[in-house]
């Protein structure tokens, strides 16, 4: 029995046709297309995860901002 996985169900619910076409073991007439997607969501994916990263280091920055406001608040009132 084959095992059905949630991509074969996505697919048969978005095209039947083309689903079925798959199963049977027939190629896209659109691969270059298909390339083209794909490189488009792993290019998406890097920004993504730049974009997370960026997010992380003003996190860091904010609080390297504050705990220097805090020290510099700290010796200024305290030394006078």
């Amino acid at each position: 029995m084959k095992t059905i996985r949630a991509s074969d169900i996505g697919s048969y619910l978005y095209c039947r046709r083309a689903w079925q076409y798959r199963l049977h073991g027939q190629e896209s007439a659109n691969q270059a297309e298909m390339a083209a997607g794909t490189a488009l969501h792993a290019q998406h994916g890097r920004q993504v995860m730049a974009a997370g990263a960026l997010r992380g280091l003003g996190f860091a920055a904010l609080l390297a901002a504050c705990v220097a406001l805090t020290a510099f608040a700290l010796i200024y009132f305290l030394s006078g």
